[in-house]
C-alpha cells in the first residue's frame, strides 16, 4: 500500500531517531515540538504506527529515553485521582455534555494538566516524548492551550504530537473543520 499517508509515516521513525533531531539542530532558540497531523479518518492507522514506533525505537536506538502518553488515558487517570470520574459518567448522564465540560474546566485546566503531563513524563529524564490521543479528548482539552503551557516546562525535550486535523504552521484545525486557532510555535514533523 502506497499512498501519502503511509510515505509520511514512513519518514517518522528515522527523522526522531536522528541526532540533528534529538539534539534540536537547526531550530535556532525555538522549542523542539512538532505536530504531525493526519486526517482524522485515519485515527486507527496513525495509532498502529505509533505502536510500532515504540516498538521500533529501541531496536534503532537502545539508548534513547522515550515516553509516550496518550492524552485520553491522562485525562481519565486524573480524574480517577481526583475522584471525579464516576461522578463525571453520572453528570453527563444528567445534565448533558455542556454541564460535564462545565463541571470540568477547572480540574482539567490547561495550567494543571500541563504540570500533571510534566509529573507523568519527566520530561527531563526523556530524550523524547511522543503524544497521542488529541481528538479522543476534545473539546475537554484544547491542544493550543496544553502546548502554550507545556513550552516552559519542557526544557529541550523534543516533543511530537500526533494531531487528527490540519497544521499549517500556522493555525492548528482538529478533524479538519473545528474552528482554527493560532498556534505558531511547532514545526510540522513530516510535511
Amino acid at each position: 500500500m502506497s499512498d501519502r499517508l503511509n510515505d509520511r509515516l514512513n519518514e517518522i521513525l528515522p527523522k526522531i531517531t536522528s541526532d540533528d533531531f534529538l539534539s534540536s539542530r537547526g531550530l535556532g532558540n525555538e522549542i523542539a515540538f512538532y505536530i504531525f497531523d493526519y486526517p482524522p479518518q485515519q485515527e486507527l492507522r496513525v495509532r498502529d504506527h505509533v505502536r510500532f514506533l515504540l516498538e521500533q525505537i529501541p531496536r534503532h536506538k537502545p539508548d534513547l529515553r522515550v515516553a509516550h502518553v496518550n492524552l485520553f488515558d491522562l485525562v481519565i487517570d486524573h480524574l480517577k485521582d481526583r475522584k471525579l470520574l464516576d461522578r463525571s459518567f453520572q453528570m453527563q448522564r444528567e445534565k448533558g455534555d455542556a454541564a460535564l465540560e462545565k463541571a470540568l474546566t477547572s480540574p482539567l485546566k490547561a495550567e494543571k494538566l500541563a504540570q500533571i503531563f510534566v509529573d507523568c513524563v519527566q520530561p527531563a529524564e526523556q530524550d523524547l516524548v511522543l503524544v497521542s490521543g488529541v481528538g479522543s479528548v476534545w473539546p475537554l482539552v484544547r491542544t493550543h492551550t496544553l502546548l502554550s503551557n507545556l513550552h516552559p516546562v519542557m526544557k529541550s525535550t523534543p516533543l511530537v504530537m500526533f494531531y487528527p486535523g490540519k497544521y499549517d504552521g500556522q493555525t492548528i484545525q482538529l478533524f479538519g473543520w473545528i474552528k482554527s486557532k493560532n498556534y505558531y510555535r511547532a514545526f510540522r514533523l513530516v510535511p
